[in-house]
């Protein structure tokens, strides 16, 4: 009976990440350009060592990958919002000054006059350096990531002048992976190696957002099953403990 008590609370320990991850998600169900990354489920591994071969017990099987679903696009009306189509991300500057890349398109202009988004990731240009904005330009921005200012005080039909260009790339050929600070890099390469873009053109839709491609019921739905599968091997350890405590009864003499 201790095996199969141990088998029980082995399974609950190994649910433990599997939780965690589907609380992560769910936390960020509100979060815009927020993408799914993670699969978790329990397998049976044979165990080495002194015994019968027939000694299994469960292991958690994971896999990290950045899910490109679409999340739902909702207008805002902001000229620096930006909403990323199919597998396109954008390149920015991570904390410790690596190329990243992300879909959050909360775009805003700091105190130094440098796009950056809401995170406060700086945004890079094509050729790799920051988007600074001169003071009181207005800026809009084309589908192919292309960074156009006008002056209000100029009259209506003064063309824009350009900025820069966005860094966007096709990650539908390149498989990414979710960085520590929550931003994408490349699946298996160097930290900050660039994206070799696939044979979509990356593109973009101006004043909207993208939200989160989680789905709160399916997490919830999850959430219920671990919950129930964790009182049945705590169940599982409370009728092994009672059917060893009967053996040991009968075995008494009388």
């Amino acid at each position: 009976m201790d095996r199969l008590a141990f088998n029980a609370a082995v399974a609950m320990n190994e649910q433990t990440l599997g939780r965690q991850m589907a609380v992560n998600e769910l936390a960020n169900v509100t979060t815009t350009g927020f993408k799914r990354s993670f699969e978790a489920a329990l397998r049976t591994v044979a165990v080495e060592g002194a015994g019968l071969k027939s000694r299994f017990q469960p292991q958690t099987f994971s896999e990290d990958y950045i899910s490109m679903r679409a999340g739902p696009v909702v207008a805002t009306g902001n000229d620096l919002d930006i909403a990323m189509s199919g597998s396109t991300v954008m390149g920015v500057t991570a904390p410790d000054g690596a190329l990243a890349f992300t879909r959050r398109g909360d775009l805003r202009v700091n105190a130094n006059g440098v796009l950056e988004n809401g995170t406060g990731a700086l945004v890079r240009s094509q050729t790799g350096g920051a988007v600074t904005i001169p003071p009181g330009v207005r800026v809009t921005i084309r589908s192919d990531g292309t960074v156009f200012g006008s002056d209000p005080a100029q009259p209506t039909n003064t063309p824009p002048l350009q900025i820069g260009v966005l860094m966007l790339r096709d990650a539908s050929q390149t498989p990414l992976q979710r960085r520590e600070d929550g931003l994408f890099s490349v699946s298996g390469a160097e930290p900050g190696s660039d994206i070799t873009n696939g044979p979509v053109l990356p593109n973009l839709t101006a004043g909207a957002l993208e939200g989160s491609n989680v789905n709160a019921l399916s997490i919830m739905v999850k959430l219920m099953d671990q919950s129930r599968s964790f009182e049945q091997q705590v169940n599982l350890i409370k009728e092994s403990k009672t059917c060893d405590e009967s053996g040991a009864t009968m075995m008494k003499a009388s």
